[in-house]
């Protein structure tokens, strides 16, 4: 069976590009994902300094095989086409777009992009936080499967969620299930993968544990984070176990064999095992030797 490379995308942190300091701290630390903030972090007169310190922080190199992304404002802001100039002279690996109410607000970025001879390989992110992008949420994963706009991921702002419903962000988030469910879903039918939102008590551990353990079995691919401190916790919940793995590797290599080549389903201790579960490790697997690879 054939193993497809993925990138792991378990912890994704912010990063203001207003803070020098910060940009050049998270050269190493050991995360999946920097998000360089241009929005919520930098106040208005900041952002021209933020937008040159993050291009020189990228230009200048130095982030491993860390995936870089830059949160651009919105495209309803004064700030958007000097960001994403900014996003053009950088050459992150994908820009992170706030505010994304429907399929059409990602694809007026695509065309921007365009107009700006972005790379092609540029993706797109798209922030879910309103109640517009939870309703259009298929519509809006949909755009995954369009290489006109090279949509690769969700990220989920429980917080502003929480703003604009006007639903509580209490632990455990059961009145917001429903929505980060469906976000969820949208996410796979669209081929895409999703990051949950922030834990604001960077402080509270337990907490923040307890909530990524939740988001791992939703089903989201990782957690975006605002403290250094979050990672080693989101990598443990996020990361498939030795024991996930090595059951992965045994139905695989058991479905492999000529006898079972035409079977649907076979035993293993006791359980009978579908391949569409070999399918599935198959995703372990390589998620687990792409972790061990960044190690």
């Amino acid at each position: 069976m054939t193993q497809h490379p993925l990138k792991p995308r378990r912890s994704a942190l912010y990063m203001p590009g207003s803070n020098a300091r910060a940009l050049e701290k998270a050269k190493s630390l050991d995360v999946d994902c920097v998000i360089f903030d241009l929005e919520d972090a930098v106040t208005p007169d900041q952002k021209p300094a933020a937008r040159q310190a993050i291009i020189d922080a990228l230009t200048g190199g130095g982030y491993g095989d860390r995936e870089l992304v830059i949160r651009s404002n919105g495209l309803d802001t004064p700030y958007i086409d000097e960001d994403l100039k900014a996003v053009v002279a950088a050459r992150p690996h994908a820009v992170l777009l706030p505010k994304v109410n429907t399929p059409g607000d990602l694809q007026r970025l695509a065309h921007k992009l365009a107009v700006l001879n972005a790379p092609t390989d540029l993706a797109i992110w798209a922030m879910m936080e309103t109640p517009q992008a939870i309703l259009n949420a298929p519509a809006i994963a949909a755009c995954g499967r369009d290489p006109e706009v090279r949509l690769s991921c969700l990220v989920l702002g429980t917080n502003d969620i929480a703003k604009e419903t006007r639903a509580a962000l209490n632990p455990g988030r059961a009145v917001m299930l429903p929505w980060l469910m469906t976000c969820v879903a949208a996410a796979r039918a669209g081929g895409i993968d999703i990051l949950d939102g922030v834990f604001n008590a960077f402080q509270d551990g337990e907490g923040f544990a307890a909530e990524c353990a939740q988001g791992a079995e939703m089903g989201m691919d990782g957690k975006t984070l605002i403290h250094p401190k979050q990672i080693e916790a989101c990598h443990a919940a996020f990361s498939p176990s030795e024991e996930e793995v090595a059951w992965a590797r045994r139905i695989n290599d058991l479905f492999d064999l000529p006898e079972n080549a035409d079977k649907g389903a076979i035993q293993v201790d006791g359980k009978m095992v579908e391949r569409l579960h070999a399918d599935m490790g198959l995703r372990v697997i390589a998620i687990a030797d792409a972790i061990a690879a960044r190690a």
